[in-house]
């Protein structure tokens, strides 16, 4: 018995499941991936990928946007690392810096990740605000079209990523994504975002407040949106951008900074006898 399951834990891993989880990964690089994505990322056979997405979708795991012929991953897919207690990246970069910024200016900050075809709060500065509306927004879902966390991570995304997106957003029955169903005029506004480098939530999305947000990135490439609420009669769009656009682009900066950080290696110490190696090789010092 013993002898046979210690050739079981010598034998070699299972191709197709690691071929799943290298599916994955990928599908974890980008928001919306198209098969010729997924090909070049992996070097998985295509048919391969499309048995296996075919699999993960009748799980509940991938989405499959038929009119654009791409993938993008499901809320489902997060029961895999539910088991895992710590914070998602984005949330240990961004949570101590969001609170400094809300403990100086007082508004409440909130930010953001795509999930499907909508961004997702991850982390917010409500409980430490004397200045909001809401207890919390924590898992709130926003829109791509009219919320401004949404506009400024469509309008920062790849080409190939914004393009599925909003193929996928033009048939959303969702009243606040209604807008995608004028894909001339929703272009324009993402060109106005990424032009100005903020954007602002659709006037008419609850008037009593607005949202002043700008792109996360990591390597270059969008990865979440942040966005600053205040009371639409405290102020102006034009006196919030003047006041709080610098202090959020300064913040934005150091995220991905500490994302970086997050990513270099983290030097190891050398094995115990290598370093009693190094012990008795080193030079004695000379005798007084």
């Amino acid at each position: 018995m013993a002898s046979s399951i210690s050739a079981m834990a010598d034998s070699a891993p299972v191709k197709v499941v690691l071929r799943a989880f290298e599916l994955l990964q990928a599908l974890n690089r980008q928001p919306v991936s198209t098969l010729d994505m997924l090909h070049r990322q992996t070097g998985i056979p295509k048919p391969s990928i499309v048995r296996l997405l075919r699999t993960m979708e009748a799980k509940g795991f991938v989405q499959h946007a038929q009119q654009y012929g791409a993938y993008y991953l499901r809320g489902e897919v997060t029961t895999l690392s539910s088991g895992y207690h710590s914070e998602p990246k984005i949330v240990e970069a961004a949570a101590p810096l969001v609170d400094a910024l809300t403990a100086e200016i007082k508004w409440p900050i909130a930010v953001a990740v795509c999930d499907g075809e909508s961004m997702v709060v991850r982390y917010s500065t409500i409980p430490s605000s004397p200045l909001s509306f809401l207890h919390s927004s924590i898992n709130m879902h926003l829109s791509l079209v009219s919320r401004s966390i949404g506009r400024a991570y469509l309008a920062f995304c790849e080409p190939e990523a914004q393009a599925a997106l909003l193929q996928a957003l033009s048939q959303s029955t969702r009243e606040e994504d209604a807008g995608a169903r004028d894909p001339q005029a929703l272009r324009a506004v993402l060109d106005t975002v990424r032009a100005q480098g903020y954007a602002l939530r659709d006037p008419t999305v609850r008037p009593v407040s607005s949202t002043l947000a700008i792109p996360l990135f990591e390597n270059g490439r969008v990865c979440a949106a942040m966005g600053l609420t205040w009371f639409s009669s405290a102020m102006s769009a034009d006196q919030a951008i003047e006041r709080y656009l610098g202090p959020l682009q300064a913040v934005a900066a150091q995220i991905t900074q500490r994302l970086q950080a997050m990513e270099a290696p983290v030097p190891q110490a050398p094995p115990r006898k290598a370093r009693k190696t190094a012990r008795k090789t080193a030079p004695k010092p000379p005798r007084a």
